[in-house]
């Protein structure tokens, strides 16, 4: 049943261009907003939440946006190296994080991520400062497309992503080491106790979210075409997290389900209003007054009614 109803929703998101051209744009951003907060997520099945993860997002970006200077032109090869990248600054600043625990661990996320934030602002010779830095439309195969046709491709190569590394954190979810953050959120010392190293479970999970954000960026620089500071910025990483808690740490689909809802409402409310916030605003209390356990915990429960 939820891999018809799984099914079902990509065949939706992947036939809504062809009817409205204009959310092209917005699904391929809430499609990379997804990934890094499917990273939050991970993390938050440890209890830990991390108010910074928008450094490995602009990180993944500005590390596209470098190497196309550097005369990498591949969309398969920046894609790897941006989020070996974010995986890389994830292992260096895990190693220090992942001893705290609770407000210490999220204001620490934080306090790190604004320090890079202020790097890439102030930096100009390097980053182009509150400019940003352009990143150009790469080859495909090794073929050069147009920038509409490129939008279209990296679309769709966005959904098989959704698919793919989608299926393989829930893997990872399912597997001793997915179980073993669990563990750390109830009994941290029981499971010190079995032997089990936490560190260990901790920083493995740290780099695989960094690594998840990572790949948001990089399809977020893609579809933009320019990355700046704004992308490190503490309300980037407010967001992530509010789409987390918005669609669920239940499931892998609830990071999606969140991001598209909150992209499609944003989207839709600024067409009728400029105050839309207040619209996305007083959406989002009624979800979460109603919803405690998110969009995927209202899919979960109407799937274990119907067994």
């Amino acid at each position: 049943m939820r891999t018809i109803v799984t099914a079902v929703a990509v065949l939706i998101l992947a036939v809504l261009p062809v009817a409205a051209p204009w959310l092209q744009f917005v699904l391929t951003l809430a499609i990379a907003k997804g990934f890094a907060a499917l990273g939050v997520a991970v993390l938050l099945r440890a209890g830990l939440i991390s108010i910074g993860h928008a450094m490995f997002f602009a990180a993944s970006a500005y590390g596209v946006a470098f190497l196309a200077r550097a005369g990498v032109n591949d969309l398969g090869l920046l894609l790897i190296f941006s989020v070996l990248t974010a995986a890389l600054v994830g292992a260096i600043a895990g190693l220090f994080l992942i001893r705290y625990r609770a407000i210490f661990f999220a204001m620490l996320n934080l306090a790190v991520s604004m320090v890079f934030y202020a790097l890439c602002a102030k930096l100009y010779g390097v980053t182009g400062g509150t400019d940003g830095m352009p990143v150009p439309i790469p080859a495909v195969f090794g073929i050069m497309l147009g920038e509409p046709l490129f939008k279209t491709v990296l679309f769709y190569l966005s959904l098989v992503l959704m698919l793919l590394v989608g299926l393989a954190v829930q893997r990872y979810l399912n597997s001793p080491l997915g179980h073993a953050l669990s563990a750390v959120h109830s009994n941290e010392i029981r499971l010190e106790y079995l032997g089990i190293p936490v560190w260990a479970v901790l920083l493995i999970a740290y780099v695989v979210s960094a690594a998840l954000a990572g790949l948001g960026g990089a399809i977020a620089g893609f579809a933009i075409g320019r990355v700046v500071p704004d992308f490190a910025f503490w309300t980037a990483s407010g967001h992530l997290v509010l789409i987390a808690v918005l669609g669920g740490i239940g499931g892998v689909p609830g990071a999606f389900i969140g991001a598209l809802f909150l992209e499609l409402l944003h989207s839709a409310a600024v067409t009728v209003t400029d105050a839309w916030n207040l619209i996305v605003g007083l959406t989002l209390i009624v979800v979460i007054m109603f919803l405690p356990q998110g969009f995927y915990g209202l899919f979960s429960r109407k799937e274990a009614s119907s067994l």
